[in-house]
């Protein structure tokens, strides 16, 4: 199991580095000023290959011309394992242009096959899984700020030095459960979700009467 101590962050401004492989699946998260995709600029990318390495790209307000970022968001070949992929896809769609795919969301696992709770969010997870105690301190902060504090670049890199670990332990009971493909068809139907979420029907049951 990868520790916080051993843990190593790279951070770059406006992309990825050429050059940088992180296999066929990558933990993604992402900071915001807010929970509106609309409002709220995106700030930054972190990503990690399960390596105990995070990469955290950040950007400055209007400046979002990210190739290498946007390729890897977008590789059919990759699958992007995010917490709440919901709210993180909108805000790639709205500021990168990339409808990030395939995808797998931690939390929809946690809620399809952790029914003896209400209790999804990343650091219950973290605490109930892999028995690790993640400090949320950080997360009512200013991601826009000019220069980040080394809290809270520590902050964005744990929200996905774990995600691989809980993934794996989420999934076994997902195929314990014989709840496979249902997650699959959920995973698959988040790229559309988060098109009506932009569209104006975010808080509206298309499926209703």
């Amino acid at each position: 199991m990868i520790r916080k101590q051993d843990m190593k962050v790279e951070l770059h401004h406006g992309d990825l580095p050429d050059g940088i492989e992180f296999g066929e699946f990558v933990a993604v998260d992402c900071e915001m000023m807010g929970l509106n995709p609309i409002r709220d600029r995106l700030c930054l990318v972190q990503i990690s290959a399960g390596d105990g390495v995070c990469h955290l790209v950040k950007f400055k307000r209007g400046e979002y011309d990210a190739p290498n970022l946007v390729a890897l968001l977008g590789n059919q070949d990759i699958t992007k394992m995010f917490h709440f992929a919901r709210l993180d896809l909108a805000t790639l769609l709205a500021y990168l242009n990339v409808l990030t795919a395939p995808v797998y969301c931690t939390k929809i696992a946690s809620k399809l096959v952790r029914t003896f709770t209400q209790h999804h969010g990343l650091k219950v997870l973290c605490k109930e899984l892999i028995n690790v105690d993640m400090s949320k301190q950080q997360t009512c902060t200013d991601w826009g700020a000019h220069t980040l504090t080394k809290e809270q670049l520590e902050y964005a890199a744990l929200d996905v030095l774990y995600l691989h670990e809980i993934k794996d332990k989420l999934h076994e009971m997902i195929v314990r459960e014989e709840r496979v493909e249902l997650a699959q068809s959920c995973f698959d139907f988040l790229p559309s979700r988060v098109v009506l979420d932009l569209a104006g029907w975010e808080d509206m049951d298309i499926f209703l009467h």
